[in-house]
């Protein structure tokens, strides 16, 4: 069959729906993509974070990276922050940052 054919008049190929499409691919012949299982969430439904809310000092902490200067310069902090007394515990400056960075700052915290 024709492909222009299949298509409706007036319906557009944006609209078609993923079932759709994966019969098209099957009759074609074409691998089907396995479906990949949801994985967990950390927000809600309605858009909300779900977070832990910090009760005393050392409870959460939160990390973040920043990566360059106002005038474009690249280096790399990491910033981790206790939640509760909102006191930087740990400020790392480098111009590359990397896993074994994190853990070595993290090590460190644990340790004291």
């Amino acid at each position: 069959m024709d492909a222009q054919r299949q298509i409706r008049p007036g319906k557009s190929l944006d609209r078609l729906d993923d079932k759709r499409v994966e019969r098209i691919w099957r009759r074609e012949g074409l691998k089907v993509p396995q479906k990949q299982a949801k994985k967990g969430r950390l927000w809600l439904n309605d858009g909300s974070c779900v977070r832990l809310r910090p009760e005393r000092p050392n409870h959460v902490w939160s990390y973040d990276f920043v990566d360059r200067t106002h005038d474009g310069r690249i280096y790399r902090t990491l910033n981790i922050i206790d939640e509760f007394t909102k006191e930087a515990l740990v400020i790392r400056v480098k111009r590359k940052l990397n896993s074994v960075d994190v853990v070595d700052a993290l090590t460190d915290l644990f340790i004291l």
